[in-house]
């Protein structure tokens, strides 16, 4: 199966290129060439543990590794690496489930497929004797730096930097970058916000594919194929945890709802619903930043607007850069160029009529404010003895709208993508408490009053040594870029 650009059906590579590339060479997302490719028998992918679910899921949009070296890619990925032996539990609460995404090294949802994309790219550089040290490049609102540093630390011949807004991650998420060890990692701030580095990291892709002799940029966001894919495995994870604990029988359809903010978290479970996953509404959560929401109500993208920051910073986001592969399957590649040069040029642009209609069968959005997201925090934990993060809370609002306009007729999933101590001061303020704005001791006030641990990696961190202090202009990007490439190529 061959992968295509959303912007050039002409343009194709093999899926193992695909994720060494990260970004189409004319700015445009990989994506499978036929969907029906992917078709499998879900009941059999439902049968397997997590890691042979993987197996299976990653078999289909990988084919030319071969099974053999699928099956090592996954065992080394997800072994000893999460704290619940079936990496993504589903909890029952107050009616409704929350698959808790957050038993990584970083304690967020990015960690389980930045604990797969290394091996992924790695074996991938062999498959097509690449000779080049791979640079990977990576914006982040927050957790997706974090678990791609620790992911890729001491990986070999490949090295990374990450780009963070300097302001708008909470100090946890920061600590956690800033100090990451690994002789092959970098971490930069950016004086702007997340959609400021995305922009930058996207430019020099397409201006400096090969920054040096013998180093070539790939990326380790959700652009990438191989990081997609990987979260596909969690949406048939949840289902078959549904089905195990009798709460569903084979067939039904499960909802799930989905905080986001780059689509990609969604975007997978769209995939779970092309192989055959019975999957219902894929339901938008999104913040105060509600183009997404806009979006699928109206077919108008706009990024003319304030941006705002919330306390659900990793969805602090205008530029959805995954939607461009939903764009992709329903209008196909000249109207996604055509839509991806009108938000270039004039910030915004408009699908049709049809194009909405088919994107409504399987997407619904809502937006949540900080206070409705707060709201539920409190809520939660007064009724169920529950603590959530303020992104999982904004989906349990969503979630709420939901059932109200359309009631409880399936089952409801709410992904819940980080660990609440990696946002306490909110969390805290969500229950009543007033935070002291010290992380530590925060952290330490939350796990008293909810009788919750602290998680060990982010407890840690405010032990360890600081070893990035870059906080540089957007403008200043392809500089540090280029000479982080060089370094040790004289």
């Amino acid at each position: 199966m061959n992968y295509i650009s959303t912007r050039d059906v002409n343009h194709k590579v093999s899926s193992s290129q695909a994720v060494l590339d990260g970004l189409a060479k004319d700015g445009g997302l990989y994506v499978p060439e036929d969907l029906s490719e992917l078709k499998l028998d879900y009941k059999e992918v439902i049968a397997e543990d997590y890691r042979g679910m993987a197996k299976k899921v990653f078999g289909k949009f990988f084919p030319d590794y071969g099974e053999e070296l699928i099956d090592s890619i996954v065992t080394r990925s997800y072994k000893d690496k999460f704290t619940a032996e079936e990496i993504t539990p589903l909890v029952s609460v107050d009616g409704r489930y929350i698959l808790e995404l957050f038993c990584g090294p970083t304690c967020a949802f990015k960690d389980v497929a930045l604990s797969a994309l290394p091996n992924l790219m790695s074996e991938a550089a062999k498959l097509n004797d690449f000779k080049d040290e791979i640079l990977i490049l990576t914006a982040t609102s927050g957790d997706t730096g974090s678990a791609a540093l620790h992911g890729f630390s001491n990986v070999t011949g490949i090295r990374i930097a990450v780009f963070y807004p300097d302001k708008g991650i909470s100090e946890t998420q920061r600590l956690q970058m800033v100090t990451q060890s690994g002789a092959n990692t970098k971490a930069f701030g950016v004086r702007g916000n997340f959609d400021d580095a995305q922009t930058g990291v996207k430019r020099l892709f397409q201006e400096i594919p090969r920054p040096c002799e013998g180093v070539s940029l790939s990326s380790a966001n959700s652009i990438n194929i191989g990081r997609l894919v990987p979260q596909v495995v969690y949406y048939f994870a949840a289902y078959k945890s549904l089905v195990d604990a009798g709460e569903i029988k084979i067939g039904d359809a499960v909802d799930y709802t989905v905080p986001t903010g780059n689509f990609g978290d969604i975007m997978a479970g769209y995939l779970a619903k092309q192989m055959g996953l019975p999957v219902g509404k894929l339901v938008c959560a999104s913040n105060k930043n509600d183009v997404l929401t806009e979006f699928l109500e109206t077919g108008h993208y706009n990024k003319k607007r304030e941006f705002y920051k919330t306390s659900s910073p990793s969805m602090d986001i205008l530029v959805s850069s995954n939607l461009e592969r939903l764009l992709f399957f329903v209008c196909g590649a000249d109207k996604t160029k055509e839509y991806m040069k009108s938000l270039a040029e004039t910030g915004e642009y408009q699908i049709s009529e049809d194009e909405l209609s088919k994107i409504k069968r399987d997407f619904l959005g809502y937006a949540c404010s900080d206070e409705e997201g707060a709201a539920a925090i409190g809520r939660l934990f007064k009724d169920a003895s529950y603590v959530m993060d303020t992104h999982t809370a904004i989906a349990w609002a969503a979630s709420d709208k939901y059932l109200r306009d359309c009631g409880l007729q399936t089952k409801n999933v709410v992904l819940s993508t980080a660990s609440p101590y990696k946002f306490t001061g909110s969390v805290l303020a969500a229950l009543g408490e007033e935070a002291s704005g010290d992380d530590k001791a925060d952290m330490e006030r939350l796990s008293e009053i909810t009788g919750t641990e602290i998680p060990g990696p982010l407890s840690a961190i405010f032990e360890k040594e600081v070893k990035h202090r870059d906080i540089i202009d957007v403008d200043e990007m392809m500089d540090e870029v280029k000479k982080y490439a060089s370094e040790g190529k004289e």
